[in-house]
């Protein structure tokens, strides 16, 4: 009887941490709607720029010049005759725009979380303390379920592809953190001493030695940033931003296997040319 009195006064004095986060995020919106509205701004200039460069010129121009970067990249015969036969399938099946569009959110969010991720790495990297301190958080961000940070950024920047590109970034970041970290961090002892031993400056250390030893891992982290970029298409689109997400999303209302199958090829192909375009050489070569 006493431990279940115990429990009933626990259960109905709980403490009110959505309280807390609403009143929190309500301070957000009364104190940085200039910041959020100038953000979004920004981001939306990015993306829309992307969707123009894939979607002013006509289709067979954009996959004639996907096939020889293709080819300039990866000097593959391969590669480059799966590139146009990927997106033709895509054009054939009347998903070219939606599939400009999902392309323009992932590069954009893979730019965002490269831009904020190496940085942090880096610093990680120097600074174990910090990294033992951000490692928590890394993981909270990869396993909160989606949807909890969706509705803020909801709030935040409204319908459309900005809280699709943040969602995305939240989620895709630590992988570009933690690899840029395990990078540099990597970097054989007896290579700095020998930049030590010829009085290289700190700076010299890390564009001569540290980076380029890092680099395969940031190109890993990279294409893993891309992969988590697309795995959120389909949360994304429930949030207002356009792609790939709405037909799979409307597939799933509709009970529609062969829709859905259609769309999850054309999401596939993109995610195997991404992928290709993006990997270092030898990554490529396995």
């Amino acid at each position: 009887m006493m431990e279940w009195l115990q429990l009933a006064w626990l259960t109905e004095n709980k403490l009110p941490v959505g309280k807390w986060v609403g009143v929190g995020i309500d301070g957000l919106i009364a104190i940085g709607a200039p910041f959020f509205d100038t953000l979004s701004l920004m981001l939306e200039t990015v993306i829309f720029a992307l969707l123009w460069l894939l979607q002013a010129p006509p289709a067979l121009v954009v996959i004639a010049l996907a096939t020889l970067i293709a080819y300039a990249v990866r000097r593959s015969l391969a590669f480059t005759l799966f590139v146009p036969l990927g997106l033709v399938y895509i054009l054939n099946q009347g998903y070219w725009e939606e599939t400009t569009e999902t392309v323009a959110l992932v590069l954009s969010s893979t730019l965002v979380c490269m831009m904020i991720g190496v940085p942090l790495g880096l610093l990680a990297a120097r600074k174990p303390r910090l990294y033992v301190l951000m490692r928590p958080v890394l993981d909270l961000m990869q396993t909160i379920p989606t949807f909890v940070y969706l509705i803020p950024a909801l709030i935040l920047f409204g319908l459309g592809m900005v809280p699709g590109l943040i969602a995305t970034v939240i989620f895709a970041l630590p992988a570009s953190i933690r690899l840029t970290q395990l990078g540099i961090a990597s970097t054989p002892a007896s290579l700095l001493e020998a930049a030590n031993a010829f009085g290289a400056t700190g700076w010299q250390k890390l564009v001569k030695v540290e980076l380029p030893h890092a680099l395969p891992s940031i190109l890993a982290g990279l294409t893993q940033t891309i992969m988590l970029s697309l795995s959120m298409v389909v949360i994304a689109a429930l949030v207002g931003a356009d792609g790939l997400g709405v037909p799979t999303l409307r597939a799933l209302n509709q009970v529609n296997i062969g829709k859905g199958f259609e769309v999850g090829l054309a999401i596939v192909l993109v995610a195997i040319i991404l992928d290709r375009f993006f990997r270092g050489r030898e990554q490529a070569s396995k």
